[in-house]
């Protein structure tokens, strides 16, 4: 059994990153892993503020007190972890960008978030298909962070807030993603 923790930076929970995310899940629960979904959208997490006071505490890693408090220990304990996100200009939503940048944080206070080997998947949907940035940027998180690229599942081309719910290939390829990450 595998932990598995995604960071979903989707503004709308009835949206086509909600369905792919939906469509993972599925997978991965079928593998008997255990999933935490960590919708942003709902949470009160503000954004970096490049201190590095952070570190000093393993169960607070960062000086800012929010919401950011129950990511990290899922984070530190995660095997695979997803970053979920609708293509906003070209990039992930603003929502998981912040998130992502406060888990610095886990690394001043030597928590498990930089050169673990973890599986790392991206799964994002867009009413365009320029996704070339944000994989860019995932590839480079990948090496730079030491983790293991566990797949990427890209979706553009929807142009109404349920478009994905209609592609059935395409939900089947994220729920194999997530039976076998």
């Amino acid at each position: 059994m595998k932990k598995i923790v995604i960071l979903n930076g989707a503004p709308r929970k009835d949206g086509n990153t909600a369905a792919l995310v939906r469509a993972f899940v599925r997978g991965a629960e079928k593998a008997g892993n255990e999933v935490t979904e960590f919708y942003l959208q709902g949470m009160d997490i503000r954004p970096c503020l490049g201190c590095c006071g952070g570190g000093k505490d393993k169960s607070s890693p960062c000086v800012q007190k929010d919401d950011m408090e129950r990511i990290y220990p899922a984070v530190d304990s995660a095997d695979v972890l997803v970053l979920a996100s609708p293509l906003y200009y070209w990039q992930m939503s603003g929502l998981l960008k912040t998130a992502i940048d406060r888990c610095f944080a886990m690394s001043e206070a030597g928590l498990n978030w930089r050169g673990n080997g973890r599986r790392t998947v991206l799964l994002m949907t867009a009413m365009g298909d320029a996704f070339e940035y944000t994989q860019s940027y995932f590839r480079s998180l990948v090496t730079h962070m030491g983790w293991k690229n566990g797949g990427q599942i890209v979706i553009g081309g929807l142009m109404e807030k349920d478009s994905l719910a209609g592609m059935s290939e395409e939900l089947a390829k994220a729920e194999e993603l997530g039976f076998t990450v």
